[in-house]
């Protein structure tokens, strides 16, 4: 934090600098921030504006429609992604309670047409359990 603020006030004292500009005794031009010979001289540094001809603002409209584009996917995909964990979840939940409710040793029974209960037998239970146990470790693992 104490860096940023030293940064911070520092700021306005580089964009304030002055850019010096000397020639030596063989006659080779330098430019610094302080003033090396006698005879330097402060010159105005402009900063360069870059105008864009029609093509470039085209191709980075293009760009920039595109990269929209492919954000736009990308949050799609996250959502269709959420939803689909929130839909597995869901499922597993559903299949670990389904399981919970078929405890060993208990007896279960379908109802007939002519109000008959008809008892499913322990190898059918025994897959019933098989079942959603394979079930439960395909889809919640």
């Amino acid at each position: 934090m104490r860096v940023l603020f030293c940064c911070l006030l520092l700021l306005p004292g580089l964009a304030a600098a002055e850019i010096y500009r000397w020639v030596d005794a063989n006659g080779q031009v330098h430019f610094d921030q302080r003033p090396a010979a006698a005879d330097a001289e402060p010159i105005e540094v402009k900063p360069q504006v870059i105008e864009r001809d029609q093509a470039t603002r085209e191709r980075q409209a293009r760009s920039e429609r595109f990269y929209d584009a492919r954000r736009q996917e990308q949050a799609l995909a996250t959502a269709q992604s959420a939803e689909l964990r929130a839909k597995r979840s869901e499922e597993c939940n559903e299949l670990r309670r389904r399981l919970a409710q078929v405890p060993e040793g208990f007896r279960y029974y379908r109802s007939e047409a002519n109000d008959q209960r008809t008892y499913y037998s322990d190898e059918e239970m025994d897959a019933a359990r098989r079942q959603l146990r394979d079930r439960v470790s395909e889809r919640c693992s």
